[in-house]
């Protein structure tokens, strides 16, 4: 039996590039279409020709990718002027691509509201813009907006919208749920009724999140006979997002009811690169990955419970709809007061401790994790200072920097800024060592005072020079006089390799104290440095 094919359009450069706080440059456009590319998607929309500087730099570059076609986006024809003085269809027509997608009206009230022309001229713009691609030998996309809300408003003019774009020849006509606010039901009946009047494998889908469902919208769109998926990495988009194409390839993949039925141009080899996919977008943004995203998210595979951990042990299927290495993902069991035996010798076996499973140190370190949360520690996300605590049970952390002294102090100048100070003595092969720093906040300068006097320390300068904090948190565990607070650190360091250490005290200074220490003393542990005398 002969698969349909599936193709895959992805939009982040142009939806993504929308969503606030995001700003994509040329070079970071690059980067991401490179890894689409070698990904294996279909069409990759780079942006809006003539509408930015950034989008006609982009595409007056030559692009030359071995599996995707580059897209350029505009909109049709402006109200009063044929296509050939459009200006905004000239910026597409002299862009360095093989196809073109443009946005059009198909919902009446818009026409009306928006472009204030007759329902016939807005037709007639559509007819016109894709004339004039397909007379070029462009191929040619129309994106129908607000598709499912016109079609519920007026069907029989969302239809002449569309079959206006088809009879000219359009490759793709691409159903738009703009506002996100059409339910999977909705597109099942819609799309089923559409197909009878443009076929399937012109038809595609552009699925908005704002109701949550735009996974499931473009789901059900392929099961009624879409057969072109638009969406973004990550999900990323205006408001609430697009379609998130990380979820939808996997499942296309992956899950039998697709698998079976469709192919995609993705190589089997390639889905293993969607979890690099995903976080080499959030690098590029420079903010934290969503750790609960389906399929390439840190904690979808993520087992805390002790039950959960003895039966993903004994058959993975229990807990995990596939396997995380498939999407280039990894398992991950996590050690909180949830845990059991299992979830502990699970994770020593993942940062290579071998111990026997009727070994007393494994009760002793179990107890210790759950009597450390009772009081506020809580090892869910600080996976490094789990593995010292483990590591100090066991007998396998030697001695680096002591820290027998340390005062912090926090004072306004005369020029009205807030100054942190921080001194700390310091014990290296017997030696004591005083340093000094200032810093933003008491953090700060006590992480200034150790490292701005790295060279000092002279055994453990070429370990910690490159040693960065890279987040501080602090959460307030109680309240009263008497409140605890935890504070979280994520550090890293030239390697590229992110960890993350917790510190507990009813005294914040204290708590951030025992975080970072944790943070020096697992960088010369994984540097593999040597021990103080």
């Amino acid at each position: 039996m002969s698969k349909d094919r599936l193709y895959i359009f992805d939009t982040t450069l142009r939806d993504g590039a929308q969503t606030q706080g995001v700003d994509f440059s040329v070079e970071d456009k690059e980067k991401i279409a490179n890894a689409l590319d070698n990904l294996g998607v279909d069409y990759i929309e780079g942006g809006w020709p003539g509408a930015n500087p950034t989008d006609t730099e982009f595409f007056q570059k030559n692009h030359k990718y071995k599996n995707a076609k580059l897209t350029s986006f505009g909109m049709t024809k402006r109200p009063g002027r044929s296509a050939d003085n459009d200006t905004g269809l000239s910026a597409l027509l002299n862009a360095n691509t093989s196809a073109v997608c443009l946005v059009g009206k198909s919902w009446d009230f818009h026409v009306d509201i928006a472009l204030e022309i007759s329902n016939e001229e807005n037709l007639e713009n559509i007819k016109e813009s894709a004339k004039h691609f397909i007379k070029a030998k462009k191929e040619f996309m129309f994106d129908a907006e607000h598709f499912f809300d016109g079609y519920k408003a007026n069907p029989n003019y969302a239809i002449e919208c569309i079959k206006a774009a088809y009879d000219q020849g359009a490759r793709w006509v691409v159903l738009c749920d703009t506002n996100g606010g059409t339910l999977p039901h909705e597109i099942t009946k819609i799309v089923s009724e559409v197909i009878k009047i443009i076929p399937g494998n012109n038809l595609g889908i552009h699925a908005h999140n704002d109701t949550g469902n735009a996974v499931s919208n473009s789901l059900a769109a392929v099961m009624s006979g879409a057969r072109q998926v638009q969406g973004t990495i990550n999900g990323l988009g205006e408001r609430c997002g697009n379609a998130n194409l990380m979820s939808l390839i996997p499942t296309f993949f992956l899950k039998n009811d697709f698998s079976t039925k469709f192919e995609l141009n993705i190589k089997s080899e390639n889905i293993k690169n969607l979890t690099q996919c995903s976080r080499l977008l959030d690098e590029i943004l420079n903010r934290k990955p969503n750790k609960h995203l389906p399929y390439v998210g840190a904690a979808a595979f993520s087992h805390k419970g002790g039950l959960h951990v003895s039966a993903v042990q004994k058959d993975p299927k229990t807990y995990e709809h596939i396997k995380p290495e498939d999407v280039g993902n990894t398992r991950n069991i996590v050690i909180s007061d949830q845990s059991g035996k299992s979830n502990i010798i699970s994770r020593l076996k993942t940062i290579n401790i071998d111990i026997e499973e009727n070994d007393p140190k494994i009760k002793k370190l179990l107890n210790e994790v759950k009597d450390r949360e009772f009081i506020g520690y809580s090892y869910d996300g600080a996976d490094a200072s789990f593995e010292l605590l483990a590591r100090r049970i066991i007998g396998e952390i030697p001695r680096y920097i002591s820290i027998n002294e340390y005062d912090v102090s926090v004072k306004k100048n005369s020029l009205g800024e807030i100054v942190s100070s921080a001194k700390a003595q310091l014990e290296v092969d017997g030696e004591k060592i005083i340093c000094e720093g200032e810093g933003n906040g008491p953090v700060n300068a006590l992480d200034n005072a150790i490292r701005q006097n790295v060279d000092r320390l002279e055994k453990y300068s070429e370990y910690l020079k490159d040693l960065k904090l890279v987040d501080y948190k602090v959460r307030i565990l109680n309240t009263g006089t008497e409140a605890v607070t935890r504070v979280s650190i994520e550090s890293t360091d030239s390697k590229g390799k992110n960890w993350f250490t917790i510190g507990v005290s009813t005294n914040i200074i204290d708590a951030s104290f025992k975080a970072l220490i944790d943070s020096l003393d697992y960088k010369l542990f994984k540097d593999n440095a040597p021990a103080s005398i």
